[in-house]
């Protein structure tokens, strides 16, 4: 069998997939200065000189031309609204109508993937109820790029089957950013995710300073510790625009996340992936700390990483520049699978494999002498030409189900014979 199976299936960047966000005044997201705040206290101003019967008006002009496109739109102009009072320290009583169309004039439309979707991840859903024997449903994490080249993270659902066809269920009317309902001094936040929004509908914007510029590259596992019920952790960057940092994405049920910067003299580079479960009673992650090289890290606090051992350098020409992880390590009767990417002369980012020995993965048992894929063979053009990445792969039976970016500006799946991997492998 060839090692690669290609699916006609493709996610574009779509420019009409818009949510309300709030509207700051400046760079998003921060507090209001002095400048600010004398601006949005004349908007306030303006907003309030208004009769009531002009407000109910422009409240209706306002649903007419938004309502139609967005779900629950009173209720993010009224939680607008909440958080312009509090920061300008105003307590008037006011009409339910007024409330509305001062939240609405701190709101913007945003079309969160309008110039890309990008660098998935996959994993298995935690529904798994009423499957067929050999089907598994699965959650895909993708990051979404809009006005600005804000990044976000946005969700797909699917099925992949006994034969390995793959099916994405659609995906709903209106998509909804999440808020946070509580954001700590560390950086930490916690968004939650109601009954009335759809995983496939819901979009996880940047919350804190650390973040303002994007939540880049979601590295996805579902993590199973020795005791207790599973988890879902994932690894991402969080880019403030100057710096970066790696922050922990985890959840049980998808429906409340909690996001926090992870610590440590490890965390400082991009690209950390988790592996799915304890190693001799300890986290165990691979990340790259030079720019250049794999490094295996272990610790017994989830949250701190520091030190690590080098596990794997630029050896092939695919790789000659620099190489790192495309995700969280997969278990295998023959050991761990790390699928890796490379990058080579003309800076062409190529996607590849290596085992690791299950009982000591400090040992590398073999890797890809070629790259598993290329760009010339899955498309090169788009925002990054010549760029195939992947943040994480599902493992099926004796297959993979690889979701990849091509370019930076589109989403591709393959069906990768673990078998034949193995069998390339020198």
């Amino acid at each position: 069998m060839p090692i690669l199976r290609h699916y006609p299936t493709r996610l574009m960047a779509e420019a009409e997939r818009v949510v309300l966000r709030p509207f700051h005044l400046a760079s998003e997201p921060r507090d209001l200065n002095p400048p600010q705040t004398q601006r949005a206290r004349r908007i306030l101003d303006a907003v309030l000189a208004l009769s009531e019967t002009e407000c109910t008006a422009m409240l209706s002009e306002i649903n007419v031309d938004f309502a139609q496109r967005h779900w629950q739109a009173r209720q993010v102009y009224l939680d607008r609204f909440h958080s312009i009072a509090e920061e300008l320290h105003f307590d008037t009583p006011l009409s339910d109508t007024r409330r509305q169309l001062i939240g609405a004039h701190f709101c913007h439309e945003y079309s969160y993937a309008a110039a890309a979707l990008m660098n998935p991840a996959v994993v298995p859903h935690p529904d798994q109820s009423g499957m067929p024997t050999g089907s598994q449903r699965f959650i895909l994490s993708l990051r979404a790029v809009g006005e600005g080249h804000i990044s976000s993270i946005a969700f797909r659902e699917g099925i992949v089957d006994a034969q390995g066809d793959l099916s994405l269920w659609p995906q709903p009317p209106f998509s909804i950013a999440l808020g946070a309902t509580e954001i700590g001094r560390d950086g930490s936040v916690t968004a939650v995710r109601t009954d009335s929004i759809n995983i496939s509908g819901a979009v996880i914007f940047p919350f804190t300073q650390a973040q303002r510029n994007g939540l880049e590259d979601l590295r996805l596992v579902r993590f199973e510790p020795r005791r207790g019920e599973a988890m879902y952790y994932g690894t991402y960057t969080a880019y403030s625009g100057s710096s970066v940092r790696s922050e922990l994405l985890s959840t049980a049920d998808f429906r409340t996340f909690h996001l926090a910067p992870l610590a440590g003299d490890a965390v400082r580079s991009k690209g950390m992936a988790l592996f799915p479960r304890p190693l001799n009673g300890d986290y165990a992650m691979v990340g790259r700390q030079d720019n250049e090289s794999l490094f295996l890290l272990r610790s017994d606090d989830l949250m701190h990483w520091s030190g690590g051992e080098k596990l794997l350098s630029p050896r092939f020409p695919w790789e000659f520049v620099q190489m790192g992880n495309c995700g969280a390590p997969i278990e295998l009767d023959e050991g761990w699978l790390l699928l890796t990417h490379g990058v080579g002369a003309v800076r062409k980012y190529s996607i590849g494999a290596a085992l690791l020995d299950k009982r000591d993965p400090r040992k590398v048992l073999a890797r890809s002498i070629k790259p598993l894929m290329s760009p010339s063979e899955a498309g090169r053009e788009g925002y990054v030409p010549n760029v195939v990445y992947t943040c994480g792969a599902l493992k099926h039976g004796q297959t993979l189900l690889m979701p990849y970016g091509v370019a930076d500006s589109s989403v591709a799946f393959a069906l990768v014979d673990i078998p034949a991997l193995l069998a390339s492998l020198g």
